[in-house]
């Protein structure tokens, strides 16, 4: 019973078992995973200012709210192309002896998802606009609003990044908003969560409970995907459900001169490219690249919005957009 009643080889005995415990529990383990996940081939590293937009990203709460996390459940598919694997995690690094990134996984889904909004939605605008008042682009939205990495200014300077704030949204609508150096930061870091695309050969994990795929009817009997479902996933952010865009921001698509005209390569390239040839709105991403549009996609997109709120435009087919799509490749 003397072990019992030495408490110098008590305390010695617990702190040993209890480092020894640490050492083959934690320690090892952790160091075995480093040497064993690799980042997957063709993954990119931050960039100087996407590192200072990740702390930044850590240090304003995002992570209370937002995961990192594509689950093997069909209803995450919208937040990316399959379910995440060790690997996409393989580049994340401590910040400090202090912190860990594995926060950046979340716990709560508050807020979308973002392991893939650089793919989902590449546009910068859209980006610092959601930042200064998320309110202007998701009217339902409960996020807080980012001002203090903003600041108001009469005149754009040299440099300046300005932000294209609804009118309603200006504290003072003779004032200019411009991004800090921080809010670019930021979005550089959000602009950077993409999903890295698997090795040739490699079967990605499945989707599992998967919902019932939807199917409209064009013109001629052609089956489409659900126009409706693709534009809340890749469009309504921007030109928003009513389709009336934000005035001064986005523009609208309801009575539009291009949705409606007969000019469908234009159509078609502004979906696929982008487009940027009215200053007095935002730079338009080319979304149907990034989210790789098929021509199946693209007509369910314009036939939703020639037939949407009001709009009376002419059906397309999936043949007349592959024909459009393969001459502007």
């Amino acid at each position: 019973m003397e072990f019992y009643n030495n408490h110098r080889l008590l305390f010695w005995s617990a702190l040993l078992f209890f480092l020894f415990l640490t050492l083959n529990i934690a320690i090892l383990p952790a160091i075995q995973n480093q040497q064993v996940y690799k980042p997957l081939p063709g993954t990119k590293p931050l960039s100087k200012d996407a590192k200072a937009g990740k702390a930044l990203y850590v240090a304003n709460g995002c992570i209370a709210c937002h995961t990192q996390q594509v689950r093997s459940v069909d209803m995450d598919k919208v937040f990316g192309s399959r379910p995440n694997i060790p690997a996409d995690y393989a580049t994340n690094q401590r910040m400090d002896v202090w912190r860990n990134t594995a926060n950046l996984l979340g716990s709560e889904r508050t807020g979308p998802d973002l392991t893939n909004i650089g793919e989902r939605q590449p546009s910068i605008d859209w980006q610092l606009l959601h930042l200064y008042q998320p309110r202007a682009v998701v009217a339902e939205s409960v996020m807080p609003a980012y001002q203090w990495l903003f600041e108001e200014k009469d005149y754009i300077q040299k440099g300046d990044v300005e932000v294209k704030v609804p009118e309603k949204f200006l504290k003072n609508r003779f004032k200019k908003i411009v991004a800090k150096k921080e809010a670019l930061q930021l979005v550089a870091y959000l602009l950077s969560l993409k999903q890295t695309k698997l090795p040739d050969g490699t079967t990605p994990p499945e989707f599992l409970y998967k919902q019932k795929e939807q199917k409209t009817t064009a013109a001629g009997g052609t089956n489409l995907p659900d126009g409706g479902e693709l534009y809340s996933t890749n469009c309504v952010a921007c030109h928003q459900a009513n389709g009336e865009g934000l005035p001064g921001a986005f523009p609208p698509l309801k009575g539009s001169p291009v949705v409606l005209g007969e000019d469908l390569k234009l159509y078609v390239t502004i979906i696929m490219k982008g487009y940027n040839p009215r200053p007095e709105y935002a730079v338009m991403p080319n979304v149907g690249t990034a989210a790789n549009f098929t021509p199946e996609m693209v007509a369910a997109i314009i036939n939703h919005e020639r037939s949407s709120w009001g709009n009376t435009g002419k059906p397309v087919t999936a043949d007349e957009v592959k024909k459009i799509m393969d001459e502007i490749k």
